[in-house]
């Protein structure tokens, strides 16, 4: 008994791995539920951390990626995003994010977030971040990705979050998160000049 692991009100009796490749693992554990019972639980465990990036330009625009998503098989449009290496400050990886997507490279850089995906089931967590003071470059994807950058502005990126245009769940939280920031006063002066909202002293 002594080799049992506690997680809160569950015990893991013992744990096999099921699956594993460079990107992800699965973990099969034989486990004791809260209320006694025995049961299995299985995780997805992540190799990396996901990052996104909210660039935002002088003149309130911001940029969305399109690409086809294999898992659910359908065209989705979201801010740059993808993964990093869990060793490197997570702004590091949302730098080189940006770069290879869009070709961005930016000066004024904030965390926006940091929240838990799909959290019964995976141990992914993800850092967003908003990005000003935007140069233009070159991008540079990852073998295998087939990318389409769309520059809009920043209200009708929000505006298809709003009418479930844009699906992506890591975009919809950046965006709204950004516009909550706005709405209290609490975004960054280039920002909120940017975007039209009024800076507040809070």
């Amino acid at each position: 008994m002594a080799d049992q692991e506690r997680r809160g009100p569950w015990t893991i009796r013992n744990t096999r791995q099921v699956y594993d490749n460079p990107w992800i693992g699965v973990a099969e554990h034989d486990v004791i539920r809260p209320d006694g019972s025995p049961g299995l639980y299985g995780v997805c465990g992540m190799k990396g951390i996901a990052v996104g990036v909210v660039p935002i330009d002088t003149d309130g625009s911001t940029w969305l990626v399109g690409q086809h998503r294999f898992p659910r098989d359908y065209y989705s449009w979201e801010l740059p995003e993808g993964g990093g290496d869990p060793a490197l400050p997570p702004i590091e990886s949302a730098k080189r994010e940006l770069r290879e997507e869009t070709g961005i490279t930016a000066q004024g850089w904030q965390e926006l977030l940091q929240l838990d995906f799909s959290n019964a089931v995976t141990d992914e967590i993800g850092f967003g971040f908003l990005a000003w003071d935007l140069d233009a470059g070159a991008t540079d994807p990852d073998e295998g990705e087939v990318l389409e950058i769309r520059r809009l502005p920043f209200r009708a990126a929000l505006e298809m979050v709003m009418s479930g245009e844009i699906r992506d769940a890591f975009t919809q939280v950046m965006l709204l998160k950004v516009d909550a920031l706005g709405r209290r006063g609490e975004l960054p002066d280039q920002v909120a000049g940017a975007l039209g909202y009024a800076r507040q002293d809070v």
